[in-house]
């Protein structure tokens, strides 16, 4: 079979809308929901077919959006129609079946059953074995800037259909509508459909090629790489003759500001930096995906809005946001950090909790109500004061009184529609048990 027939295969087709259907996603310029493929394929299934079996296929631009990164600038997406994404799925999982063997061991980004963590432990094992130079590169915008005729050519190296290969082109050249208007696109692959992300592997691999024929250690993750190396010099050899490299034939820009030479605690790749202790180098969450959760939360507990709302919604957001944060840093020491953030996230939820009880006579009755839950024997003087405190919300809410019944294990207690709140330092150590 061609690889264009595999393409259209009934299994594939069914794969590629069973993927799109789970992955959601919002529209594209034709305001089609995923909800609606399946009755929309049904009517227009074989016309595509032919009309992609002639070459005739014609994709819509792309939708282009913002999304905030965590260095507080934004990524531009382009969010093809839910039509085109079947069409880029059926693609990407071909691809992936010819691609995917033949990928460097040390490339994570956008590949099944590789992941950031693995990367990590990676990283940690060249630094532990004396790599301990850092060399940091950044390519410069490299979704916008993948030049088409190189990509093409690459591709063509194993993908001997030139039926398949004008598919590929026609969506790398259908333009992005924003504001209501259409620009055409000769270089890049917008960031958002199926497709991108194993285009963007299948360019960089030469890059991998190119590092291991140079016998160098290396992670990459997507567009972000780390080399290791066990001295100054060397990295600074290998930076430039790499930037090099990837400009002479990769027609990728290195970004001379970015891209740098560091030691480990001054690294920030993926998220996580690193530090030696008595047992070797170790990783944890980078001061800046620190501050991000803290202004995370700062938004969800955002007293003004968070005490007109019912409490089981903001335990339902912060339990989000801590399982996803951890979840995703969970492999990185982080035990103070989380003690300190946990005592301040519940202060602040203490405080939400005092404020919508508001009279003191209820903030009075709902203390005593905990005194008798939890056996306690705060005296009922001190009850009494927390609750008819001239104090302001937030000092009110710091007392003995209020700390020691508004206990962690109270708010991780579920109640009728209201979830508990989890502990963040608990649930981080149930990962290290």
């Amino acid at each position: 079979m061609e690889l264009i027939e595999r393409i259209l295969s009934e299994e594939n087709f069914n794969e590629a809308i069973r993927r799109v259907k789970s992955n959601k996603g919002a529209p594209g310029v034709d305001r089609m929901t995923v909800n609606e493929i399946d009755r929309y394929f049904e009517e227009h299934k074989e016309e595509i077919k032919a009309s992609i079996m002639e070459m005739k296929y014609k994709p819509q631009p792309v939708r282009r959006v913002y999304i905030p990164k965590a260095n507080g600038k934004k990524r531009p997406l382009g969010i093809p129609t839910v039509r085109d994404r079947v069409i880029q799925q059926m693609i990407a999982q071909e691809l992936n079946r010819i691609y995917e063997p033949t990928y460097s061991e040390h490339s994570y980004g956008f590949r099944r059953g590789r992941d950031c963590h693995g990367a990590i432990e990676e990283v940690l094992q060249y630094l532990n074995e004396g790599y301990e130079w850092v060399i940091d590169l950044d390519i410069e915008k490299y979704f916008d800037t993948v030049n088409h005729d190189k990509l093409i050519s690459i591709l063509r190296e194993k993908v001997n259909d030139k039926t398949t290969l004008h598919l590929i082109r026609s969506f790398l050249r259908a333009g992005i509508m924003e504001d209501g208007l259409v620009s055409s696109s000769t270089i890049g692959v917008p960031q958002g459909g199926p497709l991108s992300p194993e285009l963007s592997n299948i360019y960089l691999d030469q890059f991998d090629r190119e590092l291991e024929s140079r016998g160098l250690r290396f992670v990459r993750y997507a567009d972000d790489c780390n080399i290791f190396v066990k001295s100054e010099m060397a990295a600074e050899r290998v930076m430039k003759t790499v930037t090099s490299w990837l400009e002479r034939k990769l027609f990728l820009k290195v970004s001379a500001t970015k891209t740098k030479i560091v030691r480990p605690p001054k690294s920030n790749f993926l998220g996580f930096t690193f530090w030696k202790g008595s047992e070797g180098w170790k990783c944890r969450p980078a001061d800046d995906r620190k501050k991000k959760l803290y202004a995370k939360t700062k938004e969800v507990l955002n007293r003004r809005q968070a005490v007109s709302r019912p409490l089981s919604v903001t335990f339902t957001k912060m339990n989000q946001i801590i399982r996803g944060w951890i979840n995703y840093f969970r492999i990185g020491n982080m035990k103070t950090f989380l003690e300190k953030y946990s005592e301040w996230m519940r202060h602040k939820v203490r405080v939400i909790i005092i404020k919508q009880w508001k009279n003191p006579k209820t903030i009075y009755d709902n203390l005593q109500k905990l005194k008798k839950i939890l056996k306690s024997d705060i005296e009922d003087e001190k009850i009494y004061s927390a609750a008819n405190s001239r104090k302001g919300w937030f000092p009110r809410s710091n007392g003995d009184t209020v700390n020691f019944l508004i206990t962690p294990v109270i708010l991780a207690t579920r109640k009728k529609d209201r979830p508990g709140l989890i502990d963040p330092l608990k649930y981080y150590l149930s990962y290290s048990c």
